[in-house]
């Protein structure tokens, strides 16, 4: 297929896509027929209509294209040839965003004495359906004219056209009509209303056109609200404010962000100690994709994914050494990590600002330490106040927040750690019958899921459900999402945890509803999902490591094999439990888990050589705790198996954020020869991975002088060879590796290349993230296939 061209104002040409094309019927082609036309998919908001408009009237052909809430409807009117040309060209040269799933033709009686092509008004009418667009980055058109002195958006901050700008953070309702966004108020202008009318124009019929006439406006406060400037004033003093180490929350497309300059240690150290958050990284902004390779390694696809519509946030590796004339990104950005997460800029706004400053700023998600976004000038002046020194908002409401999506380049595909902006609430298909299936999702990194029909909707990320706020943030989400749907749940799958703040509300909601409630098992979700998004149907082997995940006998799970499939599974294989002291307490201090393997290991005689990590009445209290069997749940975990392991090499006993330390154990690693270490294999039904030998094993070599970084490695590499033990024994060709500790890049290159040696077929999520931001998607899996075929 030939690429899209795009003219000058960043249409599609319909010269270039609508190549002659020779009828494949034999009836005569000047007969007049009359062609209906169902489409559904994402083909609101992403210029659909205009380019059905602009084809029907350049071919001559009579009859209409009109929204519905669950597709878009066409009838066409012409000679056969015309018709034919018509269909051939809309299903295979489209507009880029434009994403086809259900094509339904039939011929229709001719009429007679219709003249001309035409927009009809939307039909609000029927079931709702998942046609959602997401928030797209400003397209090269606009970023073009809000730089052209002579154009009327010149430094215009909320430019927009059908190929770009917000859809989801500003839809109240289907079918997207301005009517039903946060636009409604925003009277046209005469101009802005030519061009919305004029289907010549790349703004017809784009539902938030605005202008610096009619359109929202930008103005800065101080921390106390009280304004200091409006429009291109007061970006030029944000601007100005940054520059001079100060701190700024801008309201830009899905909520607050938080903006320091990157380059400045002080300044990012002061965004730290306000915002409580003194080790996570931080992720940077870029003024161009050519300036991003001053500071990172930047490869064809990375900069294919940061230049694209979606724009996410990637993760990119350090370069050791920078030219001399560039400013080094602070290393308060990232302490001690190899990696960056970049961006470009993706709104007007940002645009505008990144190219006043030149240089890179942190961006952050506007809020406090495991709180949510604020969305809303007052939400974010009371939130945020002792945080930054000015704000820089602006008066288009946001419907629902959005945060930026986070990804990386693994293996040559894009692999999302984070599913928001650009991707969400994009559907997915999924085999499975016509249930409407809420899911409340997990605990940490929380999304949720619904399934209409065969489409499973999994909204953008919500966050971790430590704090009230968030839990609040996640429940208006639930209503929001089945009141946009105009939809009441047949069933609500959650997780099996008891406890969970999603598992609580599921169980109300299912009352409610009066409904089933679906518990779903943590990792079977994981490895459900996996296999949803590649369409496999199972059974398959599903290696899914993570923190932890209630198991069905009450322990803790995360070092997993499951011969799964979407409708049941069978644990085949995993690590031998250990106790964690102090419980949920272990996945802030690693040191916990360190001294859980090693009491489990030797008792008090291994727990010694845990003293330099703990005072000596700590220690005492905790051994007590373990002999008792008090307050020391057991765990299977591999997240929990890296803490111990990165204490015992010396790493951060105590932490700031869960996977600190098995991240650092990831950077720490270095390729060394030889296999120094092999998990046991013990037992059959399930198979127990015995962690002794290694942990002896690196005792040892810790003893002996050899260096941190070869541990680590071969610490990796005991896992990768485990991995592919067990798989070996199993014998099921299909591995599906998931769970937030295949977050870990080495990690999952040494699994992923070690099986494919072996002749297995390895899948990992990519479109869904590996951590619990992807169990939505297996619990909707896991509760339609229960409901269809339950489990005996």
């Amino acid at each position: 297929m030939p690429d899209l061209q795009t003219g000058v104002r960043g249409q599609v040409s319909l010269d270039r896509a609508c190549v002659p094309l020779v009828p494949r019927c034999s009836v005569q082609t000047d007969v007049l027929v009359r062609r209906g036309i169902l489409v559904r998919g994402i083909v609101q908001g992403v210029g659909f209509r205009p380019f059905v408009f602009q084809l029907a009237s350049k071919l001559g052909l009579t009859g209409f294209v009109r929204n519905e809430s669950a597709a878009v409807r066409i009838e066409i009117q012409g000679t056969t040839s015309q018709v034919e040309q018509f269909e051939r060209t809309l299903r295979h040269h489209h507009p880029p965003q434009v994403r086809i799933e259900d094509w339904e033709a039939t011929w229709l009686p001719p009429l007679p004495k219709e003249f001309g092509f035409h927009i009809a008004s939307s039909d609000s009418g029927g079931g709702r359906a998942p046609v959602i667009p997401a928030d797209l980055a400003t397209c090269p058109a606009c970023v073009d004219e809000i730089f052209d002195p002579t154009e009327r958006r010149f430094r215009y901050p909320f430019t927009n056209c059908t190929n770009c700008g917000p859809r989801w953070s500003i839809i109240r309702g289907l079918p997207y009509d301005r009517p039903l966004t946060s636009m409604a108020h925003f009277a046209m202008c005469s101009d802005c209303q030519r061009e919305y009318g004029d289907p010549r124009d790349r703004r017809f019929h784009a539902q938030p056109i605005a202008c610096p006439v009619c359109g929202p406006q930008l103005t800065l406060l101080d921390s106390a609200g009280k304004l200091i400037a409006r429009e291109a004033h007061a970006l030029s003093e944000a601007v100005l404010a940054v520059q001079a180490g100060k701190i700024l929350a801008l309201l830009g497309l899905g909520g607050f962000q938080l903006i320091v300059d990157a380059t400045n240690p002080a300044a990012v150290s002061a965004l730290r100690a306000r915002k409580r958050r003194p080790h996570k990284p931080f992720a940077i902004m870029c003024p161009s994709l050519e300036s991003v390779g001053n500071w990172c390694h930047l490869g064809t696809e990375e900069a294919a994914w940061l230049s694209a519509p979606q724009a996410p946030i990637l993760l990119l590796r350090r370069r050791q050494t920078i030219p001399v004339d560039i400013p080094p990104i602070a290393e308060e950005v990232a302490p001690g990590n190899p990696y960056l997460g970049v961006m470009l800029p993706y709104t007007p706004l940002h645009h505008l600002f990144m190219h006043q400053i030149g240089r890179p700023i942190v961006c952050t998600s506007g809020n406090l330490s495991e709180e949510p976004m604020a969305t809303a000038v007052e939400e974010g002046l009371t939130r945020l106040g002792a945080v930054a020194d000015l704000f820089l908002v602006h008066n288009r409401p946001i419907v629902r927040p959005v945060d930026d999506s986070v990804a990386r380049v693994f293996r040559g595909r894009l692999q999302l750690l984070r599913r928001a902006r650009g991707f969400a609430p994009l559907p997915h298909k999924i085999n499975t019958g016509g249930k409407v299936i809420l899911a409340t999702g997990a605990h940490q990194k929380n999304t949720i899921g619904l399934l209409l029909r065969n489409n499973a909707i999994i909204t953008p990320h919500i966050g971790d459900l430590d704090s009230p706020l968030t839990v609040e943030v996640f429940t208006r989400a639930i209503e929001d999402l089945l009141r946009f749907y105009e939809v009441s749940p047949d069933a609500i799958a959650c997780d099996l945890h008891p406890d969970y703040a999603s598992r609580r509300l599921a169980e109300e909601l299912a009352r409610k509803h009066d409904v089933p409630l679906v518990p779903v098992q943590h990792h079977h979700a994981h490895v459900a999902a996996c296999l949803a998004e590649h369409h496999l149907e199972g059974p398959a082997l599903g290696i899914a490591w993570d923190g932890a995940g209630y198991g069905p006998d009450g322990t803790v799970w995360g070092g997993e094999f499951l011969a799964c499939s979407p409708v049941r599974f069978e644990r085949v294989a995993t690590f031998r439990p250990f106790p964690l002291p102090g419980g949920d307490k272990a996945a802030r201090q690693p040191r916990r888990s360190a001294l859980g393997l090693l009491y489990a290991w030797q008792g008090d005689s291994g727990a010694a050589h845990c003293r330099a990590m703990f005072n000596p009445q700590e220690l005492e209290v905790l051994c007590a705790m373990l002999a008792r069997g008090v307050n020391s749940p057991l765990c299977s975990s591999v997240g929990r198996l890296f803490d111990g392991v990165a204490a015992l090499l010396g790493l951060s006993p105590q932490v700031s954020f869960e996977g600190e330390a098995a991240m650092e154990l990831e950077f720490l690693a270095r390729p060394a020869e030889g296999a120094r270490y092999r998990f046991e294999l013990q037992g059959q039904d399930p198979i127990i991975l015995d962690w002794s030998p290694v942990v002896e094993g690196i005792l040892a070599d810790l003893e002996a002088g050899f260096p941190r970084e070869a541990i680590a490695w071969w610490f990796h590499e005991a896992l990768a060879d485990a991995a592919c033990q067990v798989a070996g024994r199993i014998g099921l060709k299909t591995v599906v590796i998931t769970g937030g500790c295949f977050q870990n890049a080495v990690l999952s290159q040494l699994i992923v290349n070690k099986l494919n040696g072996q002749g297995f077929r390895v899948f990992w999520p990519e479109a869904f993230p590996p951590n619990d931001g992807g169990i939505a998607l297996g619990q909707l899996v896991v509760a339609a296939a229960a409901l269809e075929a339950p489990m005996r």
